[in-house]
């Protein structure tokens, strides 16, 4: 009688077929098919195909021409000037945004204004007429003076062209105007943290600013990196427009370019690839930061796309093993 009981319990590894064989009536679950799926994702590379082959055999385009310029000093120089400014800009836009965020929480209601009206500003006003503004600074105030307010006491007086430079004008513009955006994301980010983790971090004498920057910054980096990273690809195309106020960055270098051999389209194309490239390149420390800062999150973090190529890796090198090792036993027998 025990014996019937203990082999009652032993879990079935009958197969389907078995099972339907010994009487059982168990139903072996299939999974629904989907053939429109593949017919709309066939449907779709079709389309991308033929548009790819279209633009690659228009006989309008010369291929010739994008490979000389697509590594032209003048094209790779205005690439390196277009990184260098969005990273400055963003140097800057992130530290006006951190600020404009703790002043909008500020329990100060004039800082809480003063964060406000920046952010209504620069947000209400377009960024094309932000640059040209800051461009023609130099029309608006001859000279830039350092002295004490509402007096004639100066102390260093320059040319307002000598130093707000189409680079400086373009530097201010994109940054100032991010911050404005940037300060709504940080805000939104410190605003996730439970007040409960601030209350304890001074239950235990920390002061506010090092708990703003020990506990809530952290946690709040969860939040925040995901939408400054799309900023920051956004202000590396922004950086287009700098070409009104003759900031030598990638697209007003192809834009001087195709002024002079009239191939604008090739040039554009030129452009469009190296715009490409970076932002796919900026793509990637955005991704290992949210993955970093979303550790909490999870029990277990997915993998990286390093990780799977060398888990695929590995699964192939032991089933190759396994092959030649089923392989060789099989001759031996033989």
């Amino acid at each position: 009688m025990t014996d019937e009981i203990a082999t009652a319990k032993k879990p079935s590894r009958l197969t389907p077929d078995e099972r339907t064989a010994a009487g059982t009536h168990d139903v072996a679950a299939t999974p629904l098919r989907h053939p429109g799926r593949w017919v709309a994702a066939a449907v779709l590379i079709a389309l991308c195909t033929g548009w790819m082959f279209s633009l690659w055999h228009n006989p309008n385009i010369e291929h010739l021409t994008i490979a000389d310029f697509l590594f032209d000093g003048r094209i790779v120089q205005g690439v390196l000037f277009t990184v260098a400014l969005t990273g400055c800009a963003m140097v800057l836009a992130t530290t006006l945004a951190i600020l404009l965020a703790v002043m909008r929480l500020s329990a100060n209601p004039v800082l809480r204004v003063m964060s406000w009206a920046y952010t209504w500003f620069f947000r209400g006003t377009p960024l094309l007429v932000q640059i040209v503004f800051w461009g023609y600074l130099g029309l608006l105030y001859q000279e830039l003076t350092l002295g004490i307010p509402f007096t004639s006491i100066q102390f260093a007086s320059a040319d307002t062209n000598a130093i707000v430079t189409p680079f400086v004008a373009g530097l201010l513009a994109l940054g100032m105007n991010e911050a404005a955006y940037a300060s709504e994301i940080v805000r939104a980010g410190l605003l996730s943290v439970d007040h409960g983790n601030v209350e304890a971090a001074h239950s235990l004498g920390m002061s506010p600013a090092y708990t703003l920057r020990r506990i809530v910054l952290p946690q709040a980096m969860r939040v925040i990196i995901p939408p400054m990273g799309n900023e920051t690809i956004s202000m590396l195309k922004n950086t287009a427009l700098l070409q009104l106020i003759a900031v030598p960055e990638l697209y007003t270098q192809t834009s001087w370019i195709s002024a002079q051999n009239l191939r604008q389209v090739e040039l554009l194309i030129v452009a469009s690839a190296w715009y490409l490239v970076l932002t796919s390149v900026l793509s990637v420390p955005q991704y290992y930061l949210e993955r970093r800062y979303g550790r909490g999150t999870n029990r277990s973090l997915p993998l990286t796309p390093w990780q799977r190529a060398r888990r695929l890796v590995g699964q192939v090198r032991t089933r190759v093993a396994q092959v030649a090792h089923t392989d060789a036993r099989t001759e031996g027998e033989a």
